[in-house]
């Protein structure tokens, strides 16, 4: 008897694997918010086993649990047994989205999301509808709006200006070049954060990438595949493994997506997606690892680096960011208090389940502002929109940008 289907329930060797120790509780967001046993790792694993091993039906608590987990992963990263936390989130959301009748509001609330922000196509026609309305004053009205509100959330996040930087098919490596770089363009990143795309490309060809741009697929699928809607999100994900089977490495410069290309291999369980998955690279990880070439000038500047849970808890990559904005010389590293705890931003998270990512969000943009930085450095758009929001809440809006972007400066500096 299970409450899940035969399609690749979570696995019951990972779930033995959890011995309950609570070394995750501290890490958890959800538990320090809220002290609930069922809303920390060890009391997800727990229904996942009851799921699995005794329940006929996905109940409307298990559901409730599993969707208040941000899918930040440091418990991965706290935990000593090895539980593989990761894999068994993302094999139980699908089976929650086949299983179990969410309310028609609920549907509603992620297609719409999925019919607009995978979709580089209508977010350009968006785009500037959303900056008009943020100088209108819509942030403001969203800060007016209850904590518990969806529509205050998507009003509180609202960017105000879009990328207008485009990167061609093909940019060049300067000087010998050490191979081809396909470089993931993405949905939300093209389309607002498309002078992250921009840097990502110039400072890979100064240090001998040909850059090769990955404009196809549309999306990578990672945020369908963080909110269960599986089918969706690994065809999105074949396409991507056929666009770049001649380049030599896949190179990603947004946390969540990199996240998910990296577990293609498992997902689609065929030796194509394996190698793709193999040559994976987060941008500031494949640069941290040789030996810069190009020249990084002078930039006087205390950079507060925000940890997106996508890069140093589901890929591990932490100290290579720092590594790559050490080299900048005058470049001040400081380091907020919990860095392990999610700024609630999480995918979908913050529009679905707004009044926790709010608390989260005023934590961190709290954290931040303790360190007396002149900019915060992040790698991800979604971390980079939750954080602009609940500083410039708090009075202090400063400026956001990815690595990438301080070193390109450097560079041209």
């Amino acid at each position: 008897m299970t409450a899940f289907d035969a399609h690749r329930p979570p696995a019951a060797e990972d779930l033995d694997t959890c011995v309950h120790c609570g070394f995750c509780l501290p890490t958890c967001p959800t538990y320090v918010l809220w002290g609930e046993e069922m809303d920390s790792p060890r009391g997800r694993i727990v229904l996942m086993d009851a799921a699995l091993r005794e329940a006929d039906v996905l109940s409307d608590a298990m559901v409730t649990h599993w969707d208040r987990c941000l899918g930040c992963m440091a418990c991965v990263t706290a935990c000593p047994s090895g539980v593989r936390y990761d894999r068994l989130l993302e094999d139980t959301r699908p089976q929650v989205e086949r299983n179990h009748p969410r309310t028609r509001r609920e549907r509603l609330a992620r297609r719409a999301a999925f019919a607009t922000l995978t979709r580089p196509d209508r977010l350009r026609v968006l785009a500037p509808l959303a900056g008009a309305a943020a100088r209108l004053g819509a942030r403001r009205l969203g800060r007016a709006l209850s904590d518990s509100s969806r529509l205050g959330a998507v009003l509180r996040l609202t960017p105000e200006r879009h990328g207008r930087a485009r990167v061609p098919s093909l940019t060049p490596a300067r000087g010998e070049m050490r191979g081809r770089a396909g470089l993931l363009l993405g949905c939300v990143q093209r389309t607002f954060f498309a002078d992250v795309n921009a840097a990502t490309a110039d400072v890979l060809a100064a240090e001998g990438w040909d850059v090769v741009a990955l404009d196809r697929p549309r999306c990578c699928g990672a945020l369908m595949l963080h909110a269960g809607a599986e089918p969706e999100a690994l065809a999105l994900a074949r396409e991507l493994v056929a666009a770049a089977e001649d380049c030599d490495v896949v190179v990603a410069n947004a946390a969540g997506c990199g996240s998910a290309l990296r577990d293609y291999g498992r997902l689609l369980d065929d030796e194509r997606a394996a190698a793709f998955s193999a040559k994976v690279r987060d941008a500031t990880e494949l640069l941290a690892a040789d030996k810069p070439r190009s020249p990084r000038g002078r930039t006087e500047l205390r950079v507060a680096y925000h940890d997106a849970c996508h890069l140093a808890h589901a890929q591990g990559v932490r100290a290579e960011p720092r590594a790559l904005l050490a080299q900048i010389p005058g470049v001040e590293l400081v380091e907020p208090d919990e860095w392990e705890l999610c700024c609630g931003s999480a995918g979908l998270y913050n529009v679905l389940q707004p009044e926790a990512a709010a608390a989260l969000g005023r934590r961190k943009a709290a954290n931040l502002l303790a360190t007396g930085a002149d900019v915060i450095a992040a790698a991800n758009p979604g971390c980079a929109l939750q954080l602009q929001t609940y500083l410039e809440e708090a009075g202090r809006p400063l400026p956001i940008v990815h690595p990438l972007e301080l070193v390109r400066a450097s560079i041209g500096a």
